[in-house]
């Protein structure tokens, strides 16, 4: 049985909105295993929705950078421990540093970018520079995770960051970063990628149409809605002794509905268009010019799935561990 700490608990009542006994009593059923927890609280009935699971809980900037040809793009998020040091402007000389490195770089993950050979100074690594940044600023850096994209034929990259602030003469930082592929048939697919962008940064899909989805997470949904499904009928019962149960088949319908509401959250394709509530993103881009569709996209929040360092909650968290 995994040790579940106050920092765990703090993580995922800070992800869920669900109170510190419920996340400490979560943790213990999952083992310790942050995802499954949440997925608990969900059935309960006691987590917020899942999109919340990725709210912000640490501080840094997130960017994204698009060669000019349209060919080549990254994105890319650095954290840092206070928002002190996110807004200093030689932090954010040292994100674009980053960001210029990450444009060059053949690697493929974050453990051998590391071991790259920094662009600045040769003689050093980009893990050496980033140890040389640490002693500096005082407190502890994180490149934390990055992508590369290469379009693919008549394919464009765009990229945006909400709440940007310049970091160089061609690159910015935020909170928020995307990174688009998008190719097609339109004198108006620069404008079209960009429209996308802004509707991924603010609706936060996670994928770019049912295509995408594995049979294994529709099923993991499923089950989720399920135990939701059981727990109201439970709930129902206790509160009125003369409450009928509905039939399994009207509870699979009901569960098949909330099912297919989730998946148009959760699909670009999908959406509702931000700007234009008359259309989804499909139809909008349909709009756009023949065979006009995303190809792939990746968004990042700064600090998404991580602990946001507080010094408040140590009573209230040690009150739950001692149950």
């Amino acid at each position: 049985m995994a040790a579940v700490t106050a920092a765990m608990i703090k993580s995922l009542r800070d992800a869920t909105n669900a109170g510190m006994s419920a996340c400490k009593n979560a943790l213990v059923e999952a083992d310790g295993d942050f995802d499954k927890a949440v997925d608990v609280l969900r059935e309960r009935g006691l987590a917020a929705a899942a999109k919340k699971a990725g709210r912000i809980a640490a501080e840094g900037l997130v960017s994204s950078y698009v060669a000019p040809d349209s060919k080549t793009g990254v994105i890319i998020e650095i954290n840092s421990e206070t928002d002190f040091v996110s807004k200093n402007s030689d932090f954010r000389a040292y994100v674009a540093q980053v960001v210029g490195q990450a444009i060059r770089t053949d690697s493929a993950d974050i453990a051998s970018f590391l071991e790259d050979k920094w662009h600045i100074d040769e003689s050093m690594t980009v893990k050496e520079a980033l140890t040389q940044k640490i002693a500096v600023t005082g407190e502890r850096l994180d490149i934390r995770r990055f992508e590369k994209y290469e379009a693919q034929d008549n394919g464009l990259l765009v990229n945006y960051v909400h709440g940007a602030a310049s970091i160089s003469d061609d690159m910015f930082a935020g909170r928020v970063a995307v990174l688009l592929e998008i190719a097609g048939d339109s004198p108006n697919l620069l404008e079209a990628g960009k429209n996308i962008c802004l509707q991924i940064a603010s609706m936060s899909p996670k994928f770019v149409s049912r295509d995408d989805i594995s049979a294994d997470f529709i099923e993991k949904e499923r089950e989720i809605l399920t135990q939701q499904a059981k727990l109201e009928e439970s709930e129902n019962a206790a509160k009125n002794p003369k409450y009928r149960s509905k039939p399994d088949k009207v509870l699979q319908n009901i569960i098949n509905g909330r099912l297919e509401k989730e998946m148009k959250v959760f699909c670009l394709a999908e959406q509702e268009y931000v700007k234009d509530g008359d259309l989804n993103v499909s139809q909008y881009l349909q709009s756009v010019g023949k065979d006009v569709a995303v190809k792939r996209f990746v968004r990042y929040e700064t600090g998404e799935g991580l602990e946001k360092r507080s010094e408040d909650f140590a009573a209230e968290v040690n009150k739950a561990i001692q149950g």
